[in-house]
């Protein structure tokens, strides 16, 4: 019916059920109107604008098919693709341009593209590009083509108000109508629709036994919102299904790869918003299920109109939850269905098994042995030149995520002050003395002999944190013999019988009573007592009372104090001054000596800053101060006394 008028050159307002051939009634008529391509001829003459990037594709395809014989050259222009191809493309010269109102309307700002030469516009699916959203745009581009033009609009759906507004643009169309007169938009009836009351968490157990019907073939589910897309295609992925998402947060090479595979039948389910409602042709579509209900009768009819396409019969399921019954029931009232009230069904219903042919006991995961598809990986994604990063929510899916390279362990290299050690090089250990308080305590009084036999032979010694054990035997080597101090033990001062030089000692009172300090050993009077055969940290004196003990080079136990008050045995044995000898390695280090940080006073905030020089000298005059000039003032009128007063009255 469109075809007659549109070759006579009338505008049209074409009204048709999907999959009636929509596309071919203004597209042969575009391409007759066109002719036969020439070479100086690159400008576009027919232009269709549609609202989506996938049904931009499918309507040039379709046209390229249509065009076979005349070899007319069609270029897609849309969005998510690199500018350069058609750049190129348009320099080249091309005759009818598919495309999205954004990426024209970047290119005619670019300069790459002049619509001053069209004579057929096509707005394929009107209603939705007349609406809110697209309307500035559309406007636009009428402005930017020629008055004298043919302009038609096809859709599946034409509201009143959109017929209303279309009249703006058109030059007295003839409105061609394809449908029944029970209703606008009455749903296509090869589809048998199925209409179930649901809950919210058993959607997911229903679908996933529905998608194990016998005769499925491909099956589309719409969602309402791209976040429930991803929830849906993950789940249905965890439970074995060929699965993919399509929707507007998608890159458009994953968009176009999830086409391609659904189309191919590496995937069977595909999950999707209402983008890929419109106009989207794909053959042996057998289910589709609104996982979410419509939000009206126009996109019911869309969305049930991917199957049944082409004289085929189709499936279409739609689940109802509690709080979308009201919505559901203005969508059967609009277009005169059956099912004001749905049945309430769950996943254990037996009427979900009988409607849809689904084998008893068949749950919602599918069996490994059915599990034939290749999936959404063996798809390829063809390399667009995205303006954009690939986006999504869920990221790659799990047989497309690519295992991390293990690490390689890290090498570690020993060293000490910086430099490497040798690989050879004996490791050494720290060795620690356990001191048994028990055990056998050594004496404190070596002899001469005990002494350098101890200096020559290797000693075991302790150190820190695997300190060097060389270094420790090079140092006892150069260093010269010299008694050595030893730690005395309560044990071995209380039975003192070896005999060792002693440091020579006076107490205050043979101090004070010593003639002169260069008395010699044998000339030492009697009240000068020496000590000889005592210990050598016992230097008391044996005059001192018991009470005035005082510790040399070390404490002392009080029998210790006891022994050394005893008189001296020999007086006349030599006495040797004993030279304090520094402190051997095998002693234990003091601990160290904690400096206290200077205290930093701070200054005194009445402290004067800056003192102003004294400029004045003894001979000036002290200024007066303002209150004693006004007293200087007032004394001459208080001596005039009256005749002030007269000269004020009588003046």
């Amino acid at each position: 019916m469109a075809l007659p008028l549109a070759l006579s050159g009338q505008d049209l307002i074409g009204q048709a059920r999907t999959g009636t051939g929509k596309t071919y009634a203004f597209g042969i008529a575009m391409l007759q109107s066109i002719g036969k391509p020439r070479k100086n001829r690159k400008k576009p003459r027919g232009l269709v604008v549609v609202p989506t990037r996938e049904l931009a594709v499918q309507v040039s395809e379709d046209l390229v098919t249509a065009a076979g014989k005349l070899g007319s050259r069609v270029l897609t222009v849309y969005g998510g693709r690199a500018y350069e191809p058609q750049i190129e493309a348009l320099k080249a010269g091309v005759d009818v341009i598919v495309g999205t109102p954004g990426r024209l309307l970047d290119l005619v700002k670019q300069k790459h593209l002049d619509l001053g030469q069209v004579t057929s516009l096509v707005l394929d699916e009107a209603d939705r590009m007349l609406d809110l959203g697209f309307l500035p745009d559309i406007e636009r581009i009428f402005k930017l083509i020629p008055a004298e033009r043919q302009t038609m609009l096809f859709s599946a759906t034409m509201p009143g108000e959109i017929v209303a507004l279309s009249r703006k643009y058109l030059n007295r169309p003839t409105h061609v109508r394809a449908e029944h007169e029970s209703g606008e938009g009455e749903a296509t009836p090869q589809v048998r629709q199925i209409v179930w009351r649901t809950h919210r968490m058993d959607k997911i157990e229903i679908l996933g036994r529905l998608l194990q019907a016998d005769g499925r073939g491909l099956t589309m589910v719409f969602c309402e919102t791209k976040r429930a897309c991803d929830m849906v295609a993950e789940q249905l992925d965890t439970r074995g299904f060929a699965v993919a998402a399509v929707h507007g947060d998608l890159g458009q090479g994953q968009r176009e790869q999830a086409l391609r595979a659904f189309r191919n039948g590496k995937i069977d389910v595909l999950v999707a918003t209402d983008v890929a409602a419109r106009g989207i042709d794909i053959d042996d579509v057998t289910h589709v299920v609104n996982y979410d209900c419509p939000t009206d009768d126009k996109t019911y009819v869309h969305r049930i109109g991917r199957t049944g396409r082409a004289g085929k019969t189709g499936i279409s399921v739609t689940f109802v939850e509690w709080e979308e019954l009201t919505r559901w029931k203005m969508i059967n009232q609009m277009l005169g269905l059956d099912f004001a009230d749905p049945e309430e069904t769950y996943s254990t219903s037996p009427h979900v098994y009988a409607e849809l042919n689904i084998p008893e006991g068949t749950k919602g995961v599918l069996p490994h042995a059915q599990r034939s598809r290749a999936g959404l990986s063996a798809e390829r994604i063809e390399d667009l030149g995205e303006t954009g990063r690939p986006r999504g929510r869920g990221g790659r899916r799990r047989d497309e995520r690519e295992e991390r390279p293990a690490r390689t362990p890290r090498q570690r290299r020993r060293t000490r002050g910086g430099r490497e050690l040798a690989e050879t090089a004996p490791v050494e250990t720290s060795e620690v003395e356990l001191v048994d308080a028990k055990a056998e305590e050594t004496p404190a009084i070596f002899s001469t002999d005990e002494i350098k036999a101890a200096a020559t032979e290797p000693r075991r010694t302790r150190t820190r944190r695997g300190a060097a054990t060389s270094a420790i035997e090079q140092a006892l080597a150069d260093a010269p013999e010299a008694p050595v101090k030893s730690t005395r033990t309560r044990k071995a001062a209380d039975d003192d019988v070896a005999e060792a030089p002693v440091k020579r000692t006076r107490s205050r009172k043979a101090a004070a009573e010593a003639p002169d300090e260069g008395t010699h050993a044998g000339d030492v009077p009697a009240e000068d007592t020496r000590a000889t055969d005592v210990p050598a940290e016992d230097t008391r004196p044996a005059d001192v009372p018991a009470a005035d003990t005082r510790p040399v080079n070390g404490s002392r136990s009080r029998r210790a104090a006891a022994k050394a008050a005893e008189p001296v045995m020999e007086e006349s044995a030599p006495v040797v001054e004993r030279q304090e000898a520094e402190p051997s390695f095998l002693s234990t280090p003091p601990p160290p000596v904690r400096k206290e940080p200077e205290r930093i006073i701070p200054p005194s905030p009445f402290t004067v800053i800056f003192q102003s020089p004294d400029l004045a000298t003894d001979d000036d005059d002290i200024a007066p101060s303002a209150a004693s000039e006004r007293k200087q003032q007032r004394r001459p009128s208080r001596g005039g006394g009256g005749g002030g007063g007269n000269r004020r009255r009588t003046g």
